[in-house]
């Protein structure tokens, strides 16, 4: 049975992108510090799941404090039990402590569900969460040997959708390290196994835009628009792209449109400064009688 759950991420594209933007020099988009995390929706298919395991999970999304309490609670008392049992004990416990952005402590807790069991599914998402953790945390470092043993594992058990995800936290990962060559085919096989997942076209445009490939880029905000049109932090990337492309007119249309969608967003705050930058759009020249 799946489960569905917000497991908070760091912000995507925050963390691929680098200090200064040519001709653009707003800290707003380019930021040197990451952004704060943000929840998005995974599907974890954890296998022998309890009714114990699925309480436990719901507190922890809905009620932080008392799920971390009975977390807690729940990873002594399964101390002497199955290792399915401390597994989903120490799962709930880091799910609780991620959702209050304790970060270290959720990555023990996910370390230790991933070596409660030998059961490869279970390991390699307990795996995945604590890669997620250490990145979180700003721990590039820590990050990428879990999620490489997580991606091994995924790969085991031939779970293709998963591997995506942690391919995507190692891209991440590699960025974070000044390793973004090695970064670009990582990200190339996130997008074979996760094509209709915008978010992983919206790292892959940034990450070329970074490096200076433009043309490949625009195919692939062009990809992340296709799939979520209205994502705020698409339409200011797309400007940005087409700004370095030299196409003014398209990156004011991505921003103004960024600014018109979601006007309180932390996207239109920053869609609004470059705006700001480029000035108005200067009228037409008429030829004179």
């Amino acid at each position: 049975m799946a489960l569905v759950f917000l497991i908070p991420l760091v912000a995507q594209a925050a963390a691929l992108n680098g200090q200064g933007v040519a001709g653009l020099n707003l800290p707003q988009i380019d930021r040197p510090k990451p952004a704060a995390p943000r929840p998005r929706g995974i599907v974890f298919d954890f296998p022998t799941q309890t009714s114990h395991f699925r309480k436990c999970m719901d507190a922890a999304e809905n009620d932080p404090v008392g799920g971390l309490a009975d977390a807690r609670q729940w990873v002594k008392d399964a101390a002497k039990e199955h290792e399915i049992a401390r597994a989903q004990a120490n799962v709930c416990l880091g799910s609780a402590l991620a959702r209050q952005e304790q970060w270290s402590s959720a990555r023990a807790a996910f370390v230790a569900a991933r070596e409660a069991t030998t059961d490869q599914l279970w390991r390699a998402q307990a795996g995945a969460m604590a890669g997620n953790a250490a990145l979180a945390q700003g721990r590039a470092d820590d990050a990428l040997p879990l999620l490489d043993a997580a991606l091994a594992d995924a790969r085991a058990v031939n779970k293709p959708v998963l591997a995506g995800g942690i391919m995507v936290d190692r891209a991440r990962a590699l960025v974070a390290l000044n390793r973004a060559v090695e970064a670009e085919p990582v990200l190339a096989d996130a997008r074979a196994a996760l094509p209709d997942d915008a978010q992983v076209w919206l790292l892959s445009a940034t990450l070329s835009r970074r490096m200076n490939k433009l043309p490949e880029a625009q195919v692939q905000i062009e990809n992340a628009a296709r799939i979520e049109p209205r994502d705020g932090e698409i339409g200011v990337e797309a400007g940005v792209i087409a700004m370095l492309s030299g196409r003014e007119d398209a990156a004011r249309k991505s921003w103004e449109s960024v600014v018109k969608t979601s006007p309180d967003s932390d996207s239109a705050a920053r869609a609004k400064a470059y705006l700001a930058q480029i000035g108005p759009q200067t009228p037409p020249q008429t030829a004179g009688k």
